[in-house]
């Protein structure tokens, strides 16, 4: 196992020549550092810390390493044009709070990748700001709970949302202060009409929906669902986390629903892993633009500007204008693809239903019909014989793949659920499926060892439970012993 830069220490080394008459080390005062016997810094050769941090990075599964089929997350190629267009000086160094006649380009870009997320979507407005999927939901529910504030009607605190729904859409609902209502879904994993209409009153305020849903399913009645919300005096909230299955086809706006948030950073391919960066812009109908963050921006024919003229608007939701250099990416992505963008979500939803018809003769599938950009299996069958989900994805870490999202959506037991996007070859795909033909092989066979993988990673077996109850986050110094003789 890798050593911590910590215990690479040999007193007295230094990764420059510099010495405190050269320097003014002033500024490293009790202030940022501990100034007692407990502080530690590395004592290490420049060369070592680049040897140390580079060790470290190719421990480190990425997509450019191996297939990443992680259901819900769309984890796709980021074309490396992208990288360099965001790292172009007059983007990456521009400075936010420029005049608006100072950044032009900046604001144009801007103003065109809101005009194109429009288009895609259907909505008549949209605001870039929000940095991430649930910083974009969360926005989303405060415009709807400022528009039934403005409205008059502030009775209406009742959030309903789908058991099958991202973990995320309760928690932005109960933040912005709602009442979260569960309905569950049918036996064909879709909304339920009838629980719908039970729940649906007065004090409906919204339905937070995916279309298509977690379990990779289009919702067939959505347009009867939509009728229904709005019958009621309720609104409707598309959580965009799948849009790469829709693109092309159809949009939130032709569904019915009033507010959604797209990730750029999933759709558009920008990479998120590790918690960031990300982008989450909220697009709304005709009647929700002034409750916008400000600002968004605007074109007067001549220039682009800051736009703060937004009546009812909730204000700022984050730090000047939002995630820009995943703007910038999404845009760069956006303009590679054109109208091919149809195509994108077409080969994605082929990979995935490819990829599920293959695996449902050796893994149980517990709606098996047409999916879309994913699908969701279930270890049920494997853990009659003794490995479960857990244990499967384990092994796969052993075979260059990255394992797919496990247990969830939470109403599938054993859940297995696989997103391959549009990047992958066919080639690739067969790979993956050849993988877990073998897998399930081991577990028909008793093969002991599937409750020991990964047995090559870097980091072997761990009791999950105990590390779970016995965090240890903090680098001690180990103490020293010497030998009496």
């Amino acid at each position: 196992m890798t050593k911590l830069i910590f215990e690479k220490t040999k007193e007295g080394t230094r990764t420059t020549n510099l010495t405190e008459e050269e320097v003014d080390f002033s500024f490293l005062s009790s202030k940022y550092l501990k100034d007692n016997d407990d502080t530690i810094m590395p004592e290490v050769t420049e060369l070592e810390v680049m040897r140390h941090y580079k060790e470290l990075s190719d421990k480190n599964f990425c997509i450019e390493k191996g297939f990443y089929p992680l259901g819900s997350c769309t984890m796709k190629y980021n074309p490396k044009i992208n990288e360099a267009l965001a790292s172009l000086d007059n983007f990456a160094n521009l400075h936010p709070l420029q005049d608006d006649e100072d950044c032009q380009g900046a604001l144009e870009l801007m103003y065109k990748l809101q005009e194109a997320l429009k288009t895609i979507s259907g909505m008549s407005a949209v605001s870039l700001m929000p940095a991430a999927g649930a910083h974009g939901e969360l926005t989303g529910m405060m415009i709807i709970r400022k528009y039934f504030d403005v409205t008059g009607q502030k009775n209406r605190k009742n959030v309903i949302i789908p058991d099958s729904a991202h973990g995320t859409n309760p928690a932005s609902a109960a933040m912005c202060g709602f009442n979260v209502v569960e309905i569950a879904s049918d036996e064909r994993g879709l909304v339920n009409l009838e629980e719908l209409k039970k729940v649906l009153n007065e004090n409906t305020a919204a339905l937070m929906l995916t279309n298509p849903n977690t379990l990779g399913l289009f919702e067939e009645d959505i347009l009867k669902i939509s009728e229904l919300v709005h019958a009621a005096g309720g609104l409707l909230y598309y959580d965009g986390a799948n849009t790469n299955a829709i693109m092309g086809y159809t949009n939130p706006c032709l569904m019915g629903f009033d507010v959604f948030h797209m990730n750029l950073h999933k759709t558009f391919s920008t990479p998120h892993g590790g918690g960031g960066p990300g982008a989450g812009p909220v697009g709304v109908v005709e009647k929700l633009k002034d409750f916008l963050p400000v600002p968004t921006v605007g074109f007067d024919g001549n220039s682009y500007f800051r736009d703060y003229d937004h009546k009812h608007t909730i204000g700022k939701v984050k730090a000047f204008y939002g995630n820009f250099s995943v703007l910038v990416k999404a845009y760069s992505y956006i303009l590679l693809n054109g109208n091919r963008l149809k195509e994108v979500s077409a080969d994605a939803v082929l990979n995935a239903n490819y990829m599920m018809n293959k695996l449902k003769t050796r893994f149980y599938l517990p709606h098996d019909r047409q999916c879309m950009h994913e699908f969701v299996l279930s270890g049920d069958w494997q853990k009659e014989k003794g490995a479960n989900t857990l244990a499967m994805a384990k092994r796969l870490m052993d075979s260059n793949f990255h394992p797919p999202t496990i247990y969830f959506p939470h109403i599938v037991h054993e859940a297995i659920m696989i997103e391959p996007t549009e990047s992958e070859t066919k080639e690739r795909l067969d790979d993956f499926i050849d993988i877990m033909f073998k897998i399930a092989d081991e577990v028909d066979n008793g093969d002991k060892d599937i409750l020991n993988h990964p047995l090559n990673a870097p980091v072997k077996r761990v009791d999950e439970t105990y590390a779970a109850r016995h965090l240890d986050l903090a680098y001690k110094k180990q103490p020293q012993y010497s030998v009496v003789g």
